[in-house]
């Protein structure tokens, strides 16, 4: 036997199995023809795609690999120079300009205020 929930009841009741399968009444939609495209272009298959990859551009990670790789002591977020230690340094100064702001603003808020 099969059962579904009742909406009106708030219980389960007997049901037909096609009932049971298809719950609150909802039917399967099948399309009966194919949807419009969304941009006018086809779409390409991929092995309609040229075996070269001239289209990519140069391909950057051997030469990246060579960098992040090196032995060299320098921590990865650094290895890049002089963008690297801009990039760190601006986040560290902003993060501990941030946590000095909060401890002002908690010192602040925890004084009782005067009452005049």
């Amino acid at each position: 036997m099969y059962y579904k929930f009742s909406g009106f009841a708030q219980r389960l009741v007997g049901a037909t199995a096609a009932a049971a399968y298809t719950p609150q009444g909802l039917k399967p939609i099948v399309p009966t023809e194919s949807p419009a495209p969304i941009f006018g272009t086809t779409s390409k298959l991929a092995s309609d795609l040229p075996a070269t990859g001239s289209f990519l551009g140069n391909n950057k990670v051997p030469d990246l690999q060579k960098i992040f790789q090196k032995a060299d002591g320098v921590p990865v977020h650094l290895k890049r120079g002089v963008p690297d230690k801009l990039l760190y340094r601006t986040t560290m100064a902003l993060t501990i300009g941030g946590t000095i702001y909060c401890l002002v603003a908690l010192y602040m808020a925890s004084q009782p205020r005067h009452q005049k």
